[in-house]
């Protein structure tokens, strides 16, 4: 179990820290993202984003022999919680129950020509990459429960 734990937070750390970066074919514009969000920006968002999940994974690779420490608790919970609830804020909630025009226009423009195969809602269309990245994280929620709580 904790494999596969350690296996889901290796991908967020991947998707946080390269998906605007690497070119991936239909799963992600570039282009989009560069024409909405400057250099100085998704610097900054790459990594004030992905430092708490990388400091995250490498404790829970360090202590995966042991019991992880409170601190390292602490810091999963916090920090995934605080991204399930930008997940949803971001995403789902506009995309499902309130509209957000200002983030639809952004979306559209930052997610244009990626491959989805949800519907349009309210503006928003989920990619393929993030929802793809939405279930292992959900996932990776459901095995912290596990690991933390239930062991």
């Amino acid at each position: 179990m904790i494999y596969a734990f350690i296996a889901c937070q290796l991908f967020v750390v991947i998707f946080i820290a390269f998906h605007d970066w690497i070119p991936l074919g239909r799963l992600n514009n570039l282009a989009g993202i560069r024409a909405v969000d400057s250099l100085a920006r998704r610097v900054i968002v790459t990594v004030l984003s992905a430092l708490p999940y990388a400091i995250g994974l490498a404790g829970s690779i360090y202590y995966a022999a042991t019991e992880y420490p409170a601190w390292l608790d602490w810091l999963l919970w916090v920090s995934y919680g605080i991204g399930l609830y930008g997940m949803l804020r971001a995403w789902w909630i506009p995309y499902l129950l309130i509209p957000d025009p200002a983030r639809a226009a952004r979306y559209q423009q930052r997610f244009d020509q990626t491959h989805a195969f949800l519907p349009t809602r309210n503006g928003i269309r989920p990619d393929t990459l993030h929802v793809s990245f939405h279930a292992v994280y959900l996932v990776l929620v459901a095995l912290l429960v596990k690991i933390t709580i239930i062991d």
